[in-house]
């Protein structure tokens, strides 16, 4: 089979989004699509009987993928954060806390809302799913009430999370980097190659200061305007319109959330931050701070515990879709791994090129591979066993040719309609998955752009 065709998949993919604007469909035929290639890979002739085999495999692919233990976290979490949002929404607790925080003075404009978002990224950097549903929470109140789009919101949360996450690195993200540089003999140590790549992770930086702009000049551009025109002029239901109680009942389940966030990444690292699984604490902290909600609510008296669990199921009804994306997007990354994608789309890169533009290539393939699986993380580690070893064998800068990686795969996964963490800020945000895609792509675009001329001319200079 020809190498080109395990592309097609992806293609596949991104054209039906394109036509149809349908996520779900988009999925499903690019899953078969997937699976009646790899039966191709393996020698099987086109036919009936494949087609029908094929089909049967993409059931099973989707199996195989709630089998995983991580992967049933993630599903799982994503079921939860509905019961969550609900329950502080029901509460009354986001209308009294938006109150508390006009009155105060806090967050009395949309540019004070803009930077409180934009300021909680630094406090939740311990996990990028956590980043994104701390500030979907605690912002969609604020952004209702100073009729900014949540379309707006999920752009923001989204723009900050990863990037902040992959600069920070006092995380999940910076240990499973450090565990795939760590195989390699580099002229330095591991923990400098990763230090050295932060001020050289261009897209993130400069993403961050794109978001920065937009909040302090409160301009807007693209599809990203035309939401918040719509926005003004058809306001919908949110969250302010809900009888206020008092805040804690949105601020103590999500301080519940974060700490123990924290506390669960110490466990499941026998008392190592870096160590602890992402997954694992995303989950058991969800769950806690459900039950936290769920019993300030029961003990308030206004609420019987049939009610509450109506509430819960209500509020995991309401994510139902969303989680269906993010498990046919687990699905597909699977059988691309499977196919071959990832390689074939890395394999562009080692050609015979000049030296200086190695970076800038590996970002580009780094892009392409991330915005065509969904997953940065399955970038890195694809990517990072290409470029290192040229690090070692032509002598280039071990920090900026990581750096190049790293911003490719963030760069991808923010454009990418098929990603699990651009789904979780649409969820986060309460806004519609392809609309948050349509309204962020510009911006990511751009900011790519200028990524990738950073890492010619740095090519240039530095090689």
């Amino acid at each position: 089979m020809e190498n080109w065709l395990t592309l097609l998949p992806a293609i596949v993919a991104i054209a039906v989004v394109l036509w149809r604007k349908e996520v779900i469909l988009a999925l499903l035929l690019s899953l078969c699509s997937a699976e009646l290639l790899i039966f191709i890979q393996q020698g099987q002739h086109l036919g009936p009987s494949l087609i029908l085999t094929g089909s049967i495999q993409t059931i099973e692919r989707i199996i195989e993928v709630t089998a995983d233990a991580g992967n049933a976290r993630i599903l799982l979490f994503s079921l939860l954060v509905g019961s969550l949002l609900a329950y502080v929404r029901y509460s009354g607790g986001v209308t009294a806390t938006v109150s508390f925080l006009v009155n105060k003075g806090i967050a009395r404009t949309a540019r004070q809302a803009g930077l409180l978002t934009f300021g909680i990224s630094f406090f939740t950097f311990i996990e990028s799913n956590l980043s994104s549903l701390t500030k979907g929470i605690s912002m969609r109140g604020l952004f209702d009430k100073f009729t900014m789009s949540r379309a707006r919101l999920a752009y923001i949360i989204d723009s900050t999370s990863s990037p902040i996450c992959i600069i920070i690195l006092l995380n999940g993200w910076g240990a499973y980097v450090l565990g795939l540089l760590s195989s390699y003999d580099l002229p330095m140590p591991a923990v400098s190659v990763l230090l050295g790549s932060i001020p050289l992770n261009f897209y993130a930086l400069f993403t961050l200061a794109v978001v920065l702009y937009t909040v302090i000049t409160g301009k807007v551009y693209g599809a990203l305007r035309r939401s918040e025109q719509q926005m003004q002029q058809h306001t919908a239901p949110t969250e302010i319109e809900t009888p206020a109680s008092h805040p804690s009942y949105m601020l103590v389940p999500l301080l519940t959330l974060v700490l123990s966030m924290v506390a669960f990444m110490l466990f499941t690292g026998n008392g190592n931050l870096v160590q602890g699984s992402g997954s694992k604490s995303v989950l058991y902290a969800t769950v806690l701070a459900c039950l936290v909600a769920y019993s300030m609510m029961l003990f308030s008296r206004r609420f019987q515990h049939q009610e509450l669990v109506n509430i819960g199921f209500k509020g995991i009804a309401e994510l139902l879709p969303v989680v269906t994306i993010v498990l046919l997007s687990m699905a597909l990354g699977t059988s691309l791994k499977v196919l071959g994608t990832g390689a074939v789309i890395a394999s562009m890169v080692d050609q015979n090129i000049p030296h200086f533009l190695i970076p800038a290539l590996l970002f580009l393939a780094g892009s392409l591979m991330s915005v065509t699986t969904g997953t940065s993380w399955g970038t890195f580690a694809i990517l990072i066993p290409i470029g290192i070893p040229m690090v070692m064998l032509l002598g280039l800068p071990a920090p900026l040719v990581l750096a190049a990686i790293l911003s490719g795969g963030i760069f991808g996964d923010h454009c990418s309609p098929i990603s699990d963490s651009t789904a979780v800020s649409s969820v986060a945000a309460g806004c519609d998955l392809l609309e948050h895609v349509k309204t962020q792509l510009p911006y990511a675009l751009f900011c790519g752009a200028f990524a990738l001329l950073a890492f010619i001319v740095t090519g240039w200079i530095m090689i």
